[in-house]
């Protein structure tokens, strides 16, 4: 029995692997030279603008590293399609990738069946096939198109649109592209994130642990943090081995000379960074957002958020090179754009985030049940407040007293309350839908939501022609939310009035409270979003569907279609903790959703008198922080001893042969502690209390559990690599154990 359990094991884990890195493997074994069939990139006829964009996959060494990707045209990201206002783009999309894929169209308006999100607006582009989009270029200003594949936009499918106004400025012109690169393959990175592995803060230096709370003087915080069962401060959510500027660590263009003004496209392509954007050679002079003019206003730096795009006037001060600085939000690193020739001037480097600030901030804006307290309407909108500024070393302490201003330490940052359209933007009379959406969500197990509902757990939202949609967005989660409607743009209520400007990506930090507006002037079904992509693929959506539209051609049994969709957020994602040490076996498989667990753990003693336990259990996750866990199974449990043993409760154990149905309900303590209650088909009660992986160091993680079985273990764990490390614990069947843990 003993040794088939652990065959099982083994045998199960590579099936695991196998199933997560499959399509990425087929990228490295499926890559195809089609070039010289290919047709023209670019052609143009009388007002047509054609384009012709191939979709391969390929193989990439970013970091000394093979890995695969996807390019588009052979290029990471894919070339900057050019067009002019008035003209209409003609583009078609080849795939000769091993799988289906899309492209999104975003911040274009266009016909609903061209937007490019598969299942929903547009067919799929099967392996092999071409698609062709057919619209009319009805704006100017910056954009950017990606796919809305699974995750495959993190693998390299995207590129900048820019659309030119008509008649063209004479000011000089230059599009740069933002965005972030894991040697990881993409669907690990989610399914990680899902199984609150903390490896990437590991690699940023951002545990937060014991250890660091009490040399700097921050244990309380440390303490009080837990207690309202919140996980360690997070910024961003991934480790990026890499951010790049179109494509590379570092750009260049030497084209410029002293005294030119340069336009600047940015867009922010990434995956799940945000880009804090500052310039050497003086202001940055944003003239537009999202691809809409705005009122000119001059700053020193900017936070571009993840599916943004801006437009600045920048200018060359005097001959050499100067540094266009973008810097991730966690500050692990940064790219630039050099523009100039001759000697390099620097942006100012941004230092490290001072993580046990941002914690103590919100210890103090949260309470016991895991909710943002509520806070003065308008100081808590519109960037007017930046949660994270307290973490921010540069800050003067003046500055930090001082986190409402938009001018701190002679320092003016971009906010929203800032934009001003440079038309009025006031939508015209019709009857008005309001819409209350609360951002929800659980960090540790990575569940993304609206009103704590994933897209899938709703119906589509009825909207109709004519109306005025209102949304009022509250933040009650520690993470910034970039929230993207396809097909529209929407006012944002900044405070600027009939000027408001229009967007069709919003910012919205931890805490804050946002308004926007669109009129309701298309038909068919519309993606509303979070644009950190591993948010969007846990269910953080909803979905706008126009009455008595009429049918999609793309889309021809909806009904059926839509299910595509919802697997989305429904998808399991597998784990697995194997112990192997000198007295046994201990370990865990599992395979989790949004909502449900399915798991089995086990205990594998050398002798019998050390004992085997293995249990099967199904459960479901409960409340708005999934603190509740609700279960059934089956326990089995083997232990070669002499005589009866009672409980803590004065009940047989029945640990030498036990084979039985189970029930339980665990809990979330404050401190982060599991209370786990059961009784069993003999009408045995077990209480346990238990917590694994406290951080005690960067690395060492502590694990201590008891329970009323007269059960209790105690152990270490040095984490050396992801997926491996060593481990010792004691544990009152099996004693003393040292060994290895294979995680995966």
């Amino acid at each position: 029995m003993k040794i088939f359990r652990l065959i099982c094991t083994y045998l199960f884990l590579p099936i695991l692997a196998i199933a997560q890195h499959g399509k990425m493997q087929m990228h490295m074994t499926g890559e195809m030279d089609n070039t010289k069939n290919r047709l023209p990139f670019y052609t143009k006829i009388n007002n047509r603008d054609i384009y012709h964009l191939y979709l391969n996959d390929t193989i990439v060494n970013y970091t000394g590293k093979t890995r695969p990707a996807m390019a588009i045209n052979g290029s990471i990201p894919g070339p900057v399609l050019d067009f002019t206002e008035g003209d209409t783009a003609e583009i078609y999309v080849h795939n000769d990738m091993m799988m289906e894929t899309s492209i999104h169209w975003h911040g274009l308006i266009l016909p609903n069946r061209y937007d490019g999100v598969s299942y929903l607006t547009t067919a799929p582009i099967k392996a092999g096939e071409t698609h062709y989009f057919k619209f009319p270029l009805v704006q100017h200003g910056t954009y950017w198109y990606h796919s809305h594949t699974m995750t495959q936009e993190q693998s390299g499918l995207y590129g900048a649109f820019i659309i030119h106004e008509k008649p063209q400025t004479e000011i000089k012109e230059y599009t740069l592209l933002l965005s972030d690169w894991t040697d990881e393959n993409p669907e690990q990175v989610q399914r990680s994130l899902h199984n609150a592995t903390d490896w990437y803060a590991i690699k940023k230096g951002s545990t937060q642990d014991y250890l660091q709370a009490i040399r700097s003087g921050n244990l309380k915080t440390k303490l009080t943090n837990e207690w309202k069962r919140m996980m360690a401060m997070d910024v961003s959510d991934v480790y990026y081995n890499r951010f790049f500027s179109n494509g590379k660590t570092e750009d260049s263009t030497t084209q410029f000379k002293a005294g030119d003004k340069i336009r600047l496209h940015i867009v922010n392509g990434s995956s799940s960074t945000y880009f804090w954007l500052k310039y050497a050679g003086g202001k940055l002079n944003v003239i537009a957002n999202d691809g809409e003019d705005v009122q000119d206003v001059s700053v020193d730096r900017m936070i571009i958020a993840v599916a943004e795009t801006y437009d600045v006037i920048i200018e060359i001060p005097e001959n050499g090179s100067y540094e266009f600085l973008a810097t991730a939000e966690d500050r692990t690193n940064a790219t630039s754009l050099w523009l100039g020739s001759g000697n390099k001037h620097y942006a100012s480097k941004l230092p490290k985030l001072k993580y046990f600030e941002g914690m103590k901030m919100m210890n103090g804006m949260m309470d016991a049940n895991g909710n943002m307290k509520e806070m003065d309407e308008m100081e808590m909108s519109n960037q007017s407040m930046d949660m994270n500024t307290v973490m921010y070393p540069e800050m003067s302490e003046e500055g930090k007293n001082d986190t409402t201003s938009a001018t701190t330490n002679d320092i003016t940052t971009l906010n929203y309350t800032m934009l001003r359209s440079s038309q009025p933007t006031v939508l015209p009379a019709g009857p008005t839908k309001v819409l209350n959406f609360e951002l929800t969500g659980n960090m540790n197990r990575y569940v993304w939501t609206i009103n704590n509902k994933t897209v899938s757990e709703t119906d589509k939202i009825k909207i109709k022609k004519g109306e005025h949609i209102r949304i009022i967005l509250y933040n009650n989660t520690m993470m910034r939310h970039p929230m993207h409607l396809h097909g529209h743009y929407f006012r944002v209520l900044n405070g600027q009035g009939e000027y408001s400007p229009l967007k069709n990506t919003l910012d919205i930090m931890p805490m804050e409270r946002d308004t926007i507006e669109f009129l309701a002037s298309e038909s068919g079904d519309w993606f509303f979003h979070c644009h950190i992509l591993y948010h969007m693929m846990s269910g953080m959506g909803r979905i706008f569907s126009y009455d008595n539209s009429p049918s999609n051609p793309e889309i021809p049994n909806p009904i059926k279609e839509i299910k595509k969709i919802y697997a989305d957020d429904r998808k399991f994602y597998g784990s697995a903790k194997i112990g192997l040490e000198t007295n046994g076996s201990d370990g865990n498989i599992a395979m989790a959703n949004t909502r449900w667990k399915f798991s089995t753990m086990w205990h594998l003693g050398l002798k019998d008198i050390y004992g085997y336990e293995d249990e099967v259990i199904a459960g479901r996750y409960f409340t708005t922080k999934q603190w509740l866990y609700g279960y059934t199974g089956f326990d089995y449990h083997y232990k070669k001893v002499d005589h009866s043993e009672l409980n803590l409760l004065g009940q047989l154990s029945d640990k030498n042969n036990r084979q039985t149905i189970v029930f339980g309900v665990a809990y979330t303590l404050p401190m982060l502690f599991i209370a786990d209650a059961r009784i069993d088909g003999n009408g045995k009660l077990r209480f346990q209390l238990g917590r694994e992986d406290i951080s005690l160091t960067n690395r060492l993680r502590f694990l201590i559990m008891g329970n009323t079985d007269k059960e209790y273990t105690i152990g270490l764990r040095y984490i050396i690599t992801k997926y491996f490390s060593v481990s010792t614990h004691y544990d009152s069947d099996m004693g003393m154990g040292v060994g290895i843990t294979v995680s995966y």
